[in-house]
Protein backbone atom coordinates (compact mmCIF):
# COMPACT_ATOMS: atom_id res chain seq x y z
CA UNK A 1 0.00 0.00 0.00
CA UNK A 2 3.15 2.39 0.55
CA UNK A 3 2.85 3.45 -3.02
CA UNK A 4 -0.83 4.04 -2.76
CA UNK A 5 -0.26 6.06 0.32
CA UNK A 6 2.46 8.01 -0.66
CA UNK A 7 0.41 8.88 -3.93
CA UNK A 8 -2.60 9.80 -1.77
CA UNK A 9 -0.02 11.82 0.86
CA UNK A 10 0.98 13.79 -1.51
CA UNK A 11 -2.35 15.47 -1.93
CA UNK A 12 -2.16 16.59 1.61
CA UNK A 13 1.03 19.09 1.65
CA UNK A 14 -0.17 22.27 2.50
CA UNK A 15 -0.26 23.70 -1.04
CA UNK A 16 -2.31 21.40 -2.43
CA UNK A 17 -6.17 20.64 -0.92
CA UNK A 18 -7.78 17.60 -1.58
CA UNK A 19 -11.06 18.05 -4.21
CA UNK A 20 -13.94 19.19 -2.67
CA UNK A 21 -12.56 19.40 1.14
CA UNK A 22 -14.67 22.47 3.57
CA UNK A 23 -11.69 24.66 4.14
CA UNK A 24 -12.54 24.14 8.20
CA UNK A 25 -10.23 20.45 7.02
CA UNK A 26 -7.09 22.69 6.79
CA UNK A 27 -7.55 25.52 8.82
CA UNK A 28 -5.96 26.19 12.42
CA UNK A 29 -8.62 25.30 15.06
CA UNK A 30 -8.43 26.37 19.14
CA UNK A 31 -9.12 22.80 20.95
CA UNK A 32 -12.26 23.35 22.45
CA UNK A 33 -13.11 24.47 19.12
CA UNK A 34 -11.27 21.25 17.41
CA UNK A 35 -13.04 19.18 20.17
CA UNK A 36 -16.27 19.98 19.11
CA UNK A 37 -15.75 19.87 15.05
CA UNK A 38 -13.68 16.87 15.29
CA UNK A 39 -17.02 14.28 15.24
CA UNK A 40 -18.56 16.37 12.65
CA UNK A 41 -15.15 16.44 10.30
CA UNK A 42 -14.82 13.52 10.12
CA UNK A 43 -18.16 12.31 9.34
CA UNK A 44 -18.09 14.70 6.74
CA UNK A 45 -15.02 13.06 5.27
CA UNK A 46 -16.59 9.55 6.02
CA UNK A 47 -19.71 11.00 3.22
CA UNK A 48 -16.91 12.14 0.65
CA UNK A 49 -15.41 8.92 0.74
CA UNK A 50 -18.81 7.01 0.18
CA UNK A 51 -19.72 9.39 -2.65
CA UNK A 52 -16.31 8.83 -4.08
CA UNK A 53 -16.64 4.92 -3.56
CA UNK A 54 -20.15 4.94 -5.40
CA UNK A 55 -19.04 7.05 -8.28
CA UNK A 56 -16.00 4.31 -8.34
CA UNK A 57 -13.73 7.09 -8.24
CA UNK A 58 -10.94 5.04 -6.65
CA UNK A 59 -8.26 7.85 -6.60
CA UNK A 60 -10.68 10.33 -4.94
CA UNK A 61 -11.29 7.73 -2.28
CA UNK A 62 -8.16 6.66 -1.04
CA UNK A 63 -7.14 10.54 -0.97
CA UNK A 64 -10.21 10.95 1.13
CA UNK A 65 -9.39 7.84 3.40
CA UNK A 66 -5.48 8.56 3.93
CA UNK A 67 -6.77 12.02 5.20
CA UNK A 68 -9.43 10.36 7.39
CA UNK A 69 -6.61 7.64 9.06
CA UNK A 70 -4.05 10.86 9.43
CA UNK A 71 -6.80 12.90 10.72
CA UNK A 72 -7.13 10.56 13.37
CA UNK A 73 -3.90 9.53 14.17
CA UNK A 74 -2.91 13.26 14.77
CA UNK A 75 -5.97 14.06 16.53
CA UNK A 76 -4.33 13.98 20.50
CA UNK A 77 -7.58 15.26 22.05
CA UNK A 78 -8.95 11.67 21.68
CA UNK A 79 -8.32 8.53 22.92
CA UNK A 80 -6.34 6.32 19.87
CA UNK A 81 -8.80 3.83 19.52
CA UNK A 82 -7.06 1.67 16.28
CA UNK A 83 -8.67 1.83 12.64
CA UNK A 84 -12.44 1.19 12.63
CA UNK A 85 -13.85 -1.31 10.94
CA UNK A 86 -14.73 1.61 8.05
CA UNK A 87 -11.11 1.83 7.79
CA UNK A 88 -10.37 -2.00 6.93
CA UNK A 89 -13.77 -2.23 5.13
CA UNK A 90 -13.39 1.18 3.04
CA UNK A 91 -9.64 0.38 2.20
CA UNK A 92 -9.92 -2.69 1.36
CA UNK A 93 -12.88 -1.95 -1.30
CA UNK A 94 -10.58 0.95 -2.56
CA UNK A 95 -7.40 -1.34 -2.67
CA UNK A 96 -9.20 -3.97 -4.21
CA UNK A 97 -10.44 -1.55 -7.37
CA UNK A 98 -8.04 1.19 -7.24
CA UNK A 99 -6.54 1.06 -10.88
CA UNK A 100 -2.70 1.18 -9.06
CA UNK A 101 -3.65 -0.90 -6.29
CA UNK A 102 -1.25 -4.67 -6.45
CA UNK A 103 -1.59 -7.74 -4.49
CA UNK A 104 1.28 -6.75 -2.38
CA UNK A 105 -0.14 -3.33 -1.53
CA UNK A 106 -2.91 -5.55 -0.43
CA UNK A 107 -1.31 -7.26 1.73
CA UNK A 108 0.50 -4.62 3.20
CA UNK A 109 -2.71 -3.37 4.43
CA UNK A 110 -4.27 -6.45 5.84
CA UNK A 111 -1.32 -7.33 7.94
CA UNK A 112 -1.73 -3.56 9.78
CA UNK A 113 -4.77 -4.20 9.85
CA UNK A 114 -4.68 -7.48 11.75
CA UNK A 115 -2.06 -5.53 13.97
CA UNK A 116 -4.50 -2.94 15.05
CA UNK A 117 -7.36 -4.61 15.03
CA UNK A 118 -7.38 -7.67 17.18
CA UNK A 119 -11.26 -7.68 17.75
CA UNK A 120 -11.57 -8.01 14.13
CA UNK A 121 -8.51 -10.41 13.48
CA UNK A 122 -9.95 -13.34 12.26
CA UNK A 123 -12.18 -11.38 10.39
CA UNK A 124 -9.48 -9.69 8.16
CA UNK A 125 -7.85 -12.92 8.12
CA UNK A 126 -10.36 -14.47 6.14
CA UNK A 127 -10.74 -11.69 4.21
CA UNK A 128 -7.16 -11.19 2.69
CA UNK A 129 -7.88 -15.41 2.45
CA UNK A 130 -10.50 -14.81 -0.04
CA UNK A 131 -8.77 -12.01 -1.90
CA UNK A 132 -5.70 -13.92 -2.29
CA UNK A 133 -8.07 -17.07 -3.39
CA UNK A 134 -9.83 -14.83 -6.07
CA UNK A 135 -5.99 -14.38 -7.29
CA UNK A 136 -5.20 -17.89 -7.86
CA UNK A 137 -2.77 -17.64 -4.92
CA UNK A 138 -3.99 -20.88 -3.36
CA UNK A 139 -0.86 -21.45 -1.11
CA UNK A 140 -0.67 -18.14 -0.11
CA UNK A 141 -4.52 -17.97 1.00
CA UNK A 142 -3.64 -21.22 2.63
CA UNK A 143 -0.92 -20.27 4.91
CA UNK A 144 -2.86 -17.26 5.92
CA UNK A 145 -5.65 -19.18 7.23
CA UNK A 146 -3.26 -21.89 9.01
CA UNK A 147 -1.42 -19.12 11.14
CA UNK A 148 -5.10 -17.32 11.54
CA UNK A 149 -5.86 -20.99 13.44
CA UNK A 150 -2.64 -21.04 15.79
CA UNK A 151 -4.01 -17.26 16.76
CA UNK A 152 -4.97 -16.61 20.42
CA UNK A 153 -5.28 -13.26 22.29
CA UNK A 154 -6.93 -13.31 25.72
CA UNK A 155 -9.96 -14.71 26.46
CA UNK A 156 -11.99 -16.36 23.24
CA UNK A 157 -15.33 -14.79 23.25
CA UNK A 158 -18.73 -17.25 21.86
CA UNK A 159 -18.29 -14.59 18.61
CA UNK A 160 -14.55 -15.37 18.42
CA UNK A 161 -15.01 -19.34 18.43
CA UNK A 162 -17.58 -19.43 15.59
CA UNK A 163 -15.29 -17.50 13.60
CA UNK A 164 -12.10 -19.46 14.16
CA UNK A 165 -14.80 -22.47 13.44
CA UNK A 166 -14.78 -20.67 9.82
CA UNK A 167 -11.31 -19.97 9.63
CA UNK A 168 -10.56 -23.72 10.25
CA UNK A 169 -13.83 -24.53 7.59
CA UNK A 170 -12.38 -22.58 5.07
CA UNK A 171 -9.01 -24.10 5.64
CA UNK A 172 -10.31 -27.84 5.58
CA UNK A 173 -12.30 -26.36 2.07
CA UNK A 174 -8.76 -25.93 0.50
CA UNK A 175 -7.66 -29.53 2.08
CA UNK A 176 -10.11 -31.06 0.31
CA UNK A 177 -9.76 -29.02 -2.82
CA UNK A 178 -5.68 -30.50 -2.57
CA UNK A 179 -7.70 -34.21 -1.99
CA UNK A 180 -9.71 -33.56 -5.14
CA UNK A 181 -6.60 -32.54 -7.12
CA UNK A 182 -5.14 -36.03 -6.33
CA UNK A 183 -8.57 -38.22 -7.25
CA UNK A 184 -8.36 -36.63 -10.51
CA UNK A 185 -4.43 -37.40 -10.68
CA UNK A 186 -5.36 -41.47 -9.38
CA UNK A 187 -7.77 -41.63 -11.24
CA UNK A 188 -6.13 -40.87 -14.84
CA UNK A 189 -3.40 -43.39 -13.26
CA UNK A 190 -5.65 -46.46 -13.23
CA UNK A 191 -7.25 -45.84 -16.59
CA UNK A 192 -3.66 -45.97 -17.78
CA UNK A 193 -2.63 -48.87 -15.66
CA UNK A 194 -0.44 -47.02 -13.16
CA UNK A 195 -0.34 -46.74 -9.64
CA UNK A 196 1.03 -44.52 -7.19
CA UNK A 197 1.38 -45.06 -3.22
CA UNK A 198 1.71 -41.76 -2.57
CA UNK A 199 -0.82 -40.27 -4.36
CA UNK A 200 -2.67 -42.02 -2.02
CA UNK A 201 -1.19 -41.73 0.90
CA UNK A 202 -1.59 -37.63 -0.23
CA UNK A 203 -4.93 -38.40 -0.50
CA UNK A 204 -5.63 -39.95 2.74
CA UNK A 205 -3.58 -37.05 4.77
CA UNK A 206 -5.71 -34.08 3.29
CA UNK A 207 -8.97 -36.29 3.16
CA UNK A 208 -8.18 -36.41 7.54
CA UNK A 209 -7.17 -32.82 7.69
CA UNK A 210 -10.57 -31.29 5.71
CA UNK A 211 -13.24 -33.81 7.89
CA UNK A 212 -11.55 -32.84 10.88
CA UNK A 213 -11.99 -29.22 9.84
CA UNK A 214 -15.53 -29.58 7.34
CA UNK A 215 -17.48 -31.63 10.40
CA UNK A 216 -17.10 -28.55 12.77
CA UNK A 217 -18.39 -25.74 10.39
CA UNK A 218 -21.76 -28.11 10.10
CA UNK A 219 -22.65 -28.70 13.14
CA UNK A 220 -23.74 -25.06 13.94
CA UNK A 221 -26.63 -23.71 12.64
CA UNK A 222 -26.47 -21.63 8.97
CA UNK A 223 -26.23 -21.86 5.39
CA UNK A 224 -23.12 -24.13 4.92
CA UNK A 225 -23.81 -25.61 1.28
CA UNK A 226 -20.27 -26.04 0.11
CA UNK A 227 -18.98 -27.22 3.42
CA UNK A 228 -21.66 -30.08 3.68
CA UNK A 229 -21.14 -30.93 -0.26
CA UNK A 230 -17.49 -31.50 0.03
CA UNK A 231 -17.73 -33.34 3.53
CA UNK A 232 -20.29 -35.21 1.97
CA UNK A 233 -17.88 -35.72 -1.10
CA UNK A 234 -15.23 -37.43 1.28
CA UNK A 235 -17.30 -39.61 3.24
CA UNK A 236 -18.90 -40.68 -0.30
CA UNK A 237 -15.63 -41.25 -1.93
CA UNK A 238 -14.27 -44.03 1.34
CA UNK A 239 -18.11 -45.44 1.26
CA UNK A 240 -19.17 -43.78 4.44
CA UNK A 241 -23.03 -43.62 3.41
CA UNK A 242 -24.54 -43.65 6.50
CA UNK A 243 -22.82 -40.99 7.82
CA UNK A 244 -23.73 -39.13 4.61
CA UNK A 245 -26.61 -39.59 4.66
CA UNK A 246 -26.93 -38.88 8.22
CA UNK A 247 -25.30 -35.62 7.52
CA UNK A 248 -27.68 -34.23 4.87
CA UNK A 249 -30.76 -35.63 6.86
CA UNK A 250 -29.67 -33.37 9.51
CA UNK A 251 -28.86 -30.66 7.63
CA UNK A 252 -32.11 -30.45 5.46
CA UNK A 253 -34.65 -31.52 8.43
CA UNK A 254 -33.21 -30.41 11.53
CA UNK A 255 -35.75 -26.81 12.37
CA UNK A 256 -32.56 -25.54 14.09
CA UNK A 257 -31.08 -24.69 11.10
CA UNK A 258 -32.46 -21.48 8.99
CA UNK A 259 -34.75 -22.84 6.09
CA UNK A 260 -32.95 -23.66 3.08
CA UNK A 261 -33.74 -25.32 -0.78
CA UNK A 262 -30.62 -26.23 -1.42
CA UNK A 263 -30.61 -28.41 1.69
CA UNK A 264 -33.34 -30.60 0.61
CA UNK A 265 -31.63 -30.83 -3.46
CA UNK A 266 -28.80 -32.27 -1.82
CA UNK A 267 -30.54 -35.07 0.23
CA UNK A 268 -32.71 -36.10 -2.90
CA UNK A 269 -29.63 -36.53 -4.64
CA UNK A 270 -28.40 -38.46 -2.38
CA UNK A 271 -31.19 -40.87 -2.10
CA UNK A 272 -31.02 -40.81 -5.90
CA UNK A 273 -27.80 -41.55 -6.21
CA UNK A 274 -27.99 -44.70 -3.79
CA UNK A 275 -31.42 -46.03 -5.18
CA UNK A 276 -33.79 -45.09 -2.47
CA UNK A 277 -37.12 -46.15 -2.75
CA UNK A 278 -39.54 -44.10 -5.00
CA UNK A 279 -41.28 -43.47 -1.32
CA UNK A 280 -38.00 -41.89 -0.06
CA UNK A 281 -37.10 -39.67 -3.15
CA UNK A 282 -41.17 -38.22 -3.49
CA UNK A 283 -40.96 -37.47 0.41
CA UNK A 284 -38.13 -35.28 -0.49
CA UNK A 285 -39.68 -33.25 -3.24
CA UNK A 286 -42.55 -32.51 -1.52
CA UNK A 287 -40.62 -31.17 0.92
CA UNK A 288 -38.84 -29.07 -1.70
CA UNK A 289 -42.27 -28.21 -3.23
CA UNK A 290 -43.44 -26.69 -0.34
CA UNK A 291 -40.49 -24.51 -0.35
CA UNK A 292 -40.00 -23.57 -3.74
CA UNK A 293 -42.52 -24.74 -6.19
CA UNK A 294 -41.08 -23.41 -9.12
CA UNK A 295 -37.33 -25.86 -8.56
CA UNK A 296 -36.31 -27.39 -11.57
CA UNK A 297 -36.55 -30.53 -10.17
CA UNK A 298 -40.35 -30.13 -9.61
CA UNK A 299 -40.83 -31.75 -13.13
CA UNK A 300 -39.15 -34.97 -12.34
CA UNK A 301 -41.63 -35.23 -9.46
CA UNK A 302 -44.43 -34.25 -11.32
CA UNK A 303 -43.21 -37.83 -13.87
CA UNK A 304 -42.88 -39.51 -10.68
CA UNK A 305 -45.97 -38.67 -9.29
CA UNK A 306 -47.81 -39.03 -12.86
CA UNK A 307 -46.65 -43.32 -12.83
CA UNK A 308 -47.74 -43.56 -9.43
CA UNK A 309 -51.31 -46.26 -8.96
CA UNK A 310 -52.35 -43.68 -6.64
CA UNK A 311 -55.34 -41.09 -7.18
CA UNK A 312 -53.71 -38.95 -4.60
CA UNK A 313 -50.99 -38.43 -6.28
CA UNK A 314 -51.60 -37.89 -9.51
CA UNK A 315 -53.78 -35.35 -8.17
CA UNK A 316 -50.32 -33.91 -6.43
CA UNK A 317 -48.69 -34.23 -10.07
CA UNK A 318 -51.00 -31.51 -11.36
CA UNK A 319 -50.97 -29.26 -9.03
CA UNK A 320 -47.44 -29.37 -8.82
CA UNK A 321 -47.13 -29.00 -12.42
CA UNK A 322 -49.14 -26.07 -12.52
CA UNK A 323 -47.48 -24.46 -9.79
CA UNK A 324 -44.05 -24.82 -11.83
CA UNK A 325 -45.93 -22.73 -14.55
CA UNK A 326 -47.02 -20.21 -12.29
CA UNK A 327 -43.27 -18.25 -12.35
CA UNK A 328 -41.76 -16.03 -15.18
CA UNK A 329 -38.23 -18.08 -14.98
CA UNK A 330 -40.60 -21.32 -16.07
CA UNK A 331 -42.99 -19.70 -18.33
CA UNK A 332 -41.35 -21.08 -21.82
CA UNK A 333 -40.09 -24.61 -20.10
CA UNK A 334 -40.81 -27.09 -23.24
CA UNK A 335 -40.80 -29.97 -20.46
CA UNK A 336 -42.94 -28.31 -17.79
CA UNK A 337 -45.41 -27.44 -20.58
CA UNK A 338 -45.50 -31.35 -21.96
CA UNK A 339 -45.86 -32.39 -18.55
CA UNK A 340 -48.86 -30.64 -18.38
CA UNK A 341 -50.31 -31.10 -21.86
CA UNK A 342 -49.70 -34.91 -21.42
CA UNK A 343 -51.90 -34.91 -18.32
CA UNK A 344 -54.45 -32.21 -19.02
CA UNK A 345 -55.16 -34.40 -22.30
CA UNK A 346 -55.30 -37.90 -20.29
CA UNK A 347 -58.14 -36.42 -18.63
CA UNK A 348 -59.63 -35.19 -21.51
CA UNK A 349 -59.34 -38.48 -22.78
CA UNK A 350 -60.70 -40.22 -20.50
CA UNK A 351 -62.92 -37.74 -18.69
CA UNK A 352 -62.35 -38.99 -15.43
CA UNK A 353 -61.06 -36.06 -13.34
CA UNK A 354 -61.83 -32.93 -15.14
CA UNK A 355 -62.89 -31.43 -11.71
CA UNK A 356 -58.53 -31.56 -11.03
CA UNK A 357 -58.09 -29.62 -13.92
CA UNK A 358 -61.20 -27.04 -13.22
CA UNK A 359 -59.85 -27.02 -9.57
CA UNK A 360 -56.35 -25.65 -10.63
CA UNK A 361 -57.70 -23.51 -13.38
CA UNK A 362 -60.13 -21.53 -11.10
CA UNK A 363 -57.28 -19.54 -9.24
CA UNK A 364 -55.22 -18.76 -12.66
CA UNK A 365 -58.19 -17.95 -15.17
CA UNK A 366 -58.52 -14.16 -14.55
CA UNK A 367 -54.17 -13.91 -15.09
CA UNK A 368 -52.63 -16.95 -16.94
CA UNK A 369 -54.61 -15.72 -20.42
CA UNK A 370 -52.65 -12.54 -20.09
CA UNK A 371 -49.72 -14.04 -18.67
CA UNK A 372 -49.44 -17.13 -21.20
CA UNK A 373 -51.27 -16.74 -23.97
CA UNK A 374 -51.52 -14.00 -25.43
CA UNK A 375 -51.89 -13.46 -29.12
CA UNK A 376 -48.07 -12.08 -28.86
CA UNK A 377 -46.51 -14.90 -27.06
CA UNK A 378 -48.00 -17.14 -29.60
CA UNK A 379 -46.14 -15.05 -32.62
CA UNK A 380 -42.84 -15.32 -30.77
CA UNK A 381 -43.07 -18.52 -29.34
CA UNK A 382 -43.65 -20.13 -33.27
CA UNK A 383 -41.06 -17.82 -34.43
CA UNK A 384 -38.32 -19.05 -31.91
CA UNK A 385 -39.66 -22.57 -30.45
CA UNK A 386 -42.14 -25.12 -32.47
CA UNK A 387 -42.27 -27.86 -29.95
CA UNK A 388 -42.87 -25.11 -26.71
CA UNK A 389 -45.70 -23.19 -28.89
CA UNK A 390 -47.37 -27.01 -29.43
CA UNK A 391 -47.08 -28.21 -25.92
CA UNK A 392 -48.73 -24.85 -25.00
CA UNK A 393 -51.18 -24.59 -27.29
CA UNK A 394 -52.80 -27.81 -26.69
CA UNK A 395 -52.94 -26.52 -22.58
CA UNK A 396 -54.37 -23.47 -24.19
CA UNK A 397 -57.20 -25.32 -26.19
CA UNK A 398 -58.42 -27.29 -23.33
CA UNK A 399 -58.76 -24.76 -21.12
CA UNK A 400 -59.77 -21.81 -23.03
CA UNK A 401 -61.74 -23.11 -25.84
CA UNK A 402 -60.91 -22.87 -29.68
CA UNK A 403 -61.41 -19.30 -29.94
CA UNK A 404 -58.23 -18.83 -27.09
CA UNK A 405 -56.17 -16.33 -29.12
CA UNK A 406 -53.00 -18.31 -28.79
CA UNK A 407 -54.83 -21.32 -29.79
CA UNK A 408 -56.33 -20.14 -32.92
CA UNK A 409 -52.88 -18.31 -34.06
CA UNK A 410 -50.71 -21.31 -33.22
CA UNK A 411 -53.04 -24.14 -35.01
CA UNK A 412 -53.59 -21.52 -37.93
CA UNK A 413 -50.40 -21.00 -38.82
CA UNK A 414 -49.26 -24.86 -38.21
CA UNK A 415 -52.09 -25.73 -40.65
CA UNK A 416 -50.28 -23.26 -43.05
CA UNK A 417 -47.06 -24.91 -42.58
CA UNK A 418 -48.71 -28.12 -43.39
CA UNK A 419 -46.88 -29.52 -39.67
CA UNK A 420 -49.23 -32.70 -39.25
CA UNK A 421 -49.31 -32.30 -35.64
CA UNK A 422 -50.85 -28.85 -35.61
CA UNK A 423 -53.46 -30.57 -37.77
CA UNK A 424 -53.94 -33.56 -34.90
CA UNK A 425 -54.16 -30.64 -32.49
CA UNK A 426 -56.97 -28.71 -33.84
CA UNK A 427 -59.31 -31.46 -34.71
CA UNK A 428 -58.49 -32.71 -30.98
CA UNK A 429 -59.91 -29.89 -29.19
CA UNK A 430 -62.40 -29.46 -31.68
CA UNK A 431 -63.37 -32.72 -31.12
CA UNK A 432 -63.55 -32.57 -27.24
CA UNK A 433 -65.22 -29.17 -27.44
CA UNK A 434 -67.76 -29.48 -24.94
CA UNK A 435 -65.38 -31.28 -22.34
CA UNK A 436 -63.10 -27.26 -22.64
CA UNK A 437 -66.11 -25.37 -22.65
CA UNK A 438 -66.84 -26.92 -19.51
CA UNK A 439 -63.21 -26.13 -18.13
CA UNK A 440 -63.26 -22.44 -19.34
CA UNK A 441 -66.54 -21.88 -17.79
CA UNK A 442 -68.34 -20.62 -21.00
Amino acid sequence: MDGLVAEAGSALLPALHLPCLPKHFYRAASSHEHKLSFKKSKEVCLSYIQDAILQKQWKRAAEFLTFYIESIEKDYSIEYMGPSEITWRVGTEILCNHSHGSIGEFNSFMEQMKTLGVKRYLKVCLEHAFHLLCNGLIDEAYQNLSLAESWRFGEQTTAQDKEMKLVQAYRGLLDYYSWSKQKNTLLEYEKEGLEDSSVEREMKRCFRKAVMSLKEIIKIPGVWDLFVKSYVDLLEFYGDHHEAREVLSEYAYNSKFPSNPNAHVYFYQFLKRHGASKKSLISALKILHDIVPSHELMIDFNIMLQKSKKRKKRRLGLEVIFAVLDYAGTKENVKAWSCLARQVKQIVISEKHLDWIKEEWNSRKDWWPAFHFSRYSAKRNWQENESLTYEKALVAGVLLGKDCKYFKYVSHQGCKAQVKRFRTLKKFVNRHGPVCLRLSGL
